[in-house]
């Protein structure tokens, strides 16, 4: 039987401008622990903003490119994808960290009018959507949902009320879950865990991105 591969699509490198590093470092080891294999992936594009994780504070006048940045954590083993081949994969992950909300998708930004970058559209619909294949979302990452889907996906932000309420306006059935727990529905193949939206350690996120890993597999 062939190889079954997991994408796993980062938005560069850092919690407030990139992936979470915790998340999308536990999703590798997550599927590596079960033998399944994966492959990193990431928009060749500027990076929306640039930020100083010392501070928080957003530095003017530095660019930063989302798929140099994302080799960081893929330790170089990451393509463009928008070069990727859809048909590849098996499923689709993606990490939490704002990269997800100012890089995949304009969330950040335009919370009641925002869209999915273009790659990441067109790579999901290929992948996914048009072979109801899997996928996980963890932390804010479950904001690219609505935008990915038809309506009435179960998904989870955790326990943040503001967003979960904008992702329900859009037709998303949002359900209040821990941070060591993961929603799954079953129908549409989606699974999501809120990691970092709720935890308060990293042994917290560990066992929630270990519960979405193991759905996402009985999915496959």
């Amino acid at each position: 039987m062939q190889e079954q591969t997991v994408a796993v699509i980062l938005s560069g490198c850092g919690a407030l401008d990139g992936s979470e590093i915790h998340e999308a470092t536990l999703t590798l080891l997550a599927l590596d622990r079960a033998e399944i294999h994966y492959q990193c992936l990431a928009p060749n594009i500027s990076q929306t903003r640039v930020s100083n994780m010392l501070t928080e504070e957003t530095m003017t006048g530095f660019r930063r490119n989302v798929l140099k940045e994302s080799a960081r954590i893929a330790r170089g083993k990451i393509l463009d994808l928008s070069k990727a081949n859809p048909t590849d994969y098996a499923a689709v992950i993606f990490p939490g960290g704002y990269g997800a909300a100012l890089n995949l998708s304009n969330f950040g930004l335009d919370q009641e009018n925002y869209t999915v970058q273009t790659d990441v559209s067109l790579f999901f619909k290929e992948a996914i959507i048009k072979t109801h294949k899997p996928a996980g979302f963890i932390c804010i990452s479950p904001v690219l949902v609505p935008k990915l889907y038809d309506s009435g996906v179960k998904i989870t932000i955790g326990e943040d009320r503001k967003i979960a309420a904008i992702l329900e306006k859009m037709g998303a059935q949002h359900i209040q879950c821990l941070a060591t727990e993961c929603v799954t529905d079953k129908i549409h193949k989606v699974v999501s865990t809120p990691a970092y939206m709720l935890a308060h350690s990293i042994k917290e996120v560990a066992v929630g991105i270990e519960c979405l890993v193991k759905e996402l597999i009985a999915l496959l």
